[in-house]
């Protein structure tokens, strides 16, 4: 029975890495180390149990039960004693096992002869690989020193089984890191490409998690503590003046300094862990509770201890923060999350990314459209999955990941890449041709964009000018507010760029999902539907403002085309619009340039304004409809939410309905109408926006191509009489009958 938190355990870790050491296959050395374990802790049963896949867990070795049960045994997560330590990623102590809540009876095992159970999960940096079971006859309760030890085993346990120490016949011990592995995620950016992985946050891997001298492993620990303290001192002291961010390092700082968090790490190294494997053993606690806990607030900062914990690993390892110049031919960047300016911080070098988290409008969603690369959102487990130059290929046209694909997969893969490289050939050829129907309509396409990076694609891809230029990425990626000369200045590098095609600037859309490092975000139960875009503007005036005066200052002469985002109401139409001309009349008394001339525009993005006053069609020098809000505000479904986003289609009766009613309503006071957002670039749904009577759309640069070869092979008014006669019929949606004409016309 272990007696001491230090000496006994030490000495279990040291026979346990003797075992290590042994030559013998996977399956030996786990029975070799259940008999170990449960000598040690005066046990009559140890086993292990790992994952067969993500909910079925398999006994792979024991001492004590029938032998007969491994690899028999299996059970589902959260079924037994054994599935709630799997499923909780907590300890189960039970001095009488049998009438424990949740217990089950598992009879080839021969188990019901033992009273007492102890079970910790074997776990690394939150993810559960296992189970780690000691029983006995006795109907004892563990103490919190046995415990602990068990734990500690645990954890090196999970090293070992991330190193392949464990590595044999059937599925549950598998080689890690070696098979291939399909990921079904969310789409963020539609495209295809193959690449190999390159990790945002490559893991530490250790090695060898059981100390020789921990007197010598201490003094590691606590000097790489002291740098890791010096650093975040340096993050606050640049960060003075700055009081949101001040608040944020502090919390930091906190952490950093917390007696309670080295504390635990000195006593994993008494038990006998390197250094590197008790900041580890932290980091996978602190990961295991960011599953548990409900409240956002205490989920950041347990974020905060992981983060900390990643930084305190690179230090003790020497391992450097991974930097752009590192990149690989074809990298596909591979991170849980990442900010728009780490993003950026990459270039243009990258093939595609894939996070585990993200949205559809996240900063990286806009930085990858801008970009037009494939992104994945959602691929929960792929960061502890990969490794750095694993081959991928990433689908984000389906929100489909390949990782080490086998041949067939990856010729299939590359068969669509080359029927993709041979569209694009065809659609280069008319790029300087016009989008002209067969009936003789006329569609103007035009591109978004966000970046200076994007601005070469207006000539590239075909565009007709920019319908959308989002202001906010020259906010999202600094660390404080941008000042007027130099958004004027980048406003006219835009335009300069842009070589006389008209450009629209939408002013600062922020709030939501885009939240300024600088600005102190509000809890809002529905972001989506609360203080954001014009709302913030009409609210902080002077930083709408500034931008005004930039982008006024930076036509120098030139035409300037300005929109307002989120307009909800005819009246903050107005109020945003007196804001722009009064500052035409500020600029005129200064004795300033002013544009040649000034268009004043609104984003249609909420239902409410389908049915606003006529004065707002009369005001409006031109409307666009923002179709990615529009949409969800419309059928009541979230777009970051994947469960719901999908079940609604665009060419939805209803929906077309009201574009029908926009346009019309644009008609009637000559206001020009356009469509902005996802579904102005599938093809499909851009036809049936032209055959509704819309004239403009504008899209991500890739699309133009599609869109336009479409367009240039369709007549809108047979699309609009297949159209109509759908609506007439009843059905729901008009896709089907779209498609079926489609079809029949080859």
């Amino acid at each position: 029975m272990v007696q001491t938190k230090d000496s006994d355990s030490r000495r279990l870790l040291q026979r346990l890495q003797g075992v290590m050491a042994e030559a013998g296959e996977g399956q030996a050395r786990l029975d070799r180390i259940t008999a170990l374990v449960a000598d040690s802790m005066g046990t009559e049963v140890c086993s292990v149990y790992l994952h067969r896949d993500a909910e079925t867990l398999e006994l792979c070795a024991t001492k004590g039960l029938n032998a007969e049960a491994v690899h028999v045994t299996r059970m589902r997560v959260g079924e037994g004693l054994v599935g709630r330590v799997a499923k909780r990623a907590a300890p189960v102590n039970a001095s009488d096992a049998p009438s424990s809540p949740g217990f089950r009876y598992m009879p080839e095992t021969g188990e019901e002869i033992y009273s007492s159970f102890l079970g910790v999960p074997i776990q690394r940096l939150g993810e559960t690989l296992g189970v780690l079971v000691v029983q006995s006859k006795d109907a004892r309760s563990y103490t919190e020193d046995e415990v602990y030890a068990l734990e500690v085993v645990a954890m090196v346990l999970a090293e070992m089984t991330e190193l392949g120490a464990f590595v044999g016949e059937g599925e549950a011990l598998r080689a890690r890191h070696k098979s291939q592995v399909l990921f079904r995620g969310g789409t963020a950016q539609e495209g295809a490409a193959e690449g190999v992985v390159f990790l945002h946050n490559p893991r530490v891997v250790i090695t060898n998690p059981v100390a020789d001298d921990p007197q010598a492993e201490l003094e590691r620990l606590r000097a790489a503590v002291d740098v890791l303290r010096v650093s975040v001192d340096e993050m606050l002291e640049g960060a003075r003046g700055d009081k949101e961010q001040v608040e944020v390092i502090e919390a930091y700082r906190m952490f950093a300094n917390s007696r309670g968090w080295l504390r635990r790490m000195e006593e994993d190294i008494d038990l006998g862990l390197t250094a590197e494997a008790a900041v580890e053993k932290e980091q996978s606690t602190a990961r295991a509770r960011m599953g548990q806990v409900p409240d956002p607030y205490l989920r950041d900062r347990l974020a905060d201890l992981d983060d900390l914990s990643n930084r305190l690993l690179r230090q003790l390892t020497g391992q450097a923060t991974v930097s752009a110049e590192a990149l690989p031919d074809g990298a596909v960047l591979v991170a849980r999350n990442i900010g728009p300016a780490e993003l950026l911080e990459y270039g243009r070098g990258l093939s595609a990314v894939i996070l585990e988290e993200g949205s559809v409008g996240s900063h990286a969603a806009i930085v990858a459209r801008a970009w037009a690369i494939p992104l994945v959102i959602n691929c929960k487990g792929i960061t502890t999955e990969a490794l750095n130059n694993d081959v991928v290929l990433v689908d984000g046209d389906q929100g489909i990941v390949h990782l080490r694909p086998d041949d067939s997969v990856r010729n299939a893969f590359r068969d669509k890449l080359e029927m993709q490289a041979a569209a694009l050939e065809r659609y280069a050829s008319i790029r300087d041709k016009p989008a002209e129907t067969q009936c003789g309509s006329r569609i103007e396409l035009q591109m978004n964009a966000g970046l200076m990076a994007d601005l070469p694609s207006l000539s590239t891809s075909g565009a007709e000018g920019v319908g959308l230029f989002r202001t906010e990425l020259q906010f999202l990626t600094r660390s404080n507010v941008p000042k007027r000369g130099e958004l004027a200045s980048l406003y006219k590098r835009v335009m300069d760029a842009a070589g006389g095609k008209e450009v629209t600037f939408r002013t600062l859309d922020i709030g939501s999902d885009k939240v300024l490092p600088y600005m102190k975000p509000t809890e809002e139960p529905n972001p989506a539907m609360g203080w954001r875009a014009i709302r913030v503007g009409l609210d902080k005036r002077g930083v709408m403002r500034m931008q005004l005066q930039a982008l006024i200052r930076a036509a120098e002469g030139r035409p300037l085309t300005v929109m307002f985002p989120f307009i909800a109401q005819l009246e903050e139409f107005i109020s945003a619009r007196e804001a722009l001309l009064l500052e035409m009349h500020r600029e005129k008394s200064l004795n300033h340039v002013l544009p040649e001339s000034l268009k004043i525009g609104a984003m249609l993005e909420t239902p409410s304004m389908a049915f606003a006053p006529r004065r707002f069609f009369e005001l409006a020098d031109f409307i666009s409809i923002g179709g990615n809000d529009l949409k969800q505000f419309f059928f009541a479904a979230d777009r970051e939410n994947e469960r719901v986003r999908r079940r609604y289609d665009t060419l939805n009766v209803s929906f077309l309905s009201l574009i029908e009613q926009i346009v019309d309503r644009c008609a009637e006071t000559n206001t020009p109408v356009s469509f902005c957002g996802e579904d102005a670039g599938r093809p499909i749904e851009a036809m049936c926006f032209a055959a509704m009577g819309l004239r403009k759309l504008s899209m991500r640069p890739a699309s133009i191509g599609p869109v336009k070869h479409l367009l240039r092979r369709t007549d809108l008014d047979e699309a609009r009489a297949v159209i109509d006669a759908a609506r007439t019929s009843g059905a729901q949606s008009v896709r089907p009958a779209v498609m079926d004409w489609l079809k029949r016309r080859g």
